[in-house]
């Protein structure tokens, strides 16, 4: 039976972790651009959209299809790059195998 309350406790231990990681990662910003720096958007690591910078000059030729499409690809590449990030982290936190389900 000790091996099974030290499995246990070891579950835990970890859980605490992905707990912490998670509160981590959600007060952590992850920031992309598109067009050349013409959109910037950030987001943080609970894929929140937190800021959205677009620079005038976006909107000087009036192409309102092509300044959605900065808008857009920014806004993915960030979540993408935090997405990336926590599951780097997570499978830092667990040794290198892949836990489904956790993230």
């Amino acid at each position: 039976m000790r091996n099974m309350n030290d499995l246990v406790r070891q579950a835990t231990v970890i859980q605490n972790k992905i707990a912490a990681l998670r509160q981590e990662a959600a007060n952590t910003n992850y920031e992309a651009s598109s067009g050349g720096g013409i959109v910037k958007a950030t987001v943080s690591g609970a894929q929140e959209v937190k800021a959205l910078v677009i620079d005038p000059k976006a909107l000087e030729d009036g192409d309102v299809e092509m300044l959605q499409d900065l808008v857009i690809s920014a806004i993915n590449e960030a979540i993408r790059i935090s997405k990336e990030s926590l599951e780097r982290e997570m499978t830092n936190l667990s040794g290198g195998i892949r836990l489904p389900g956790i993230f």
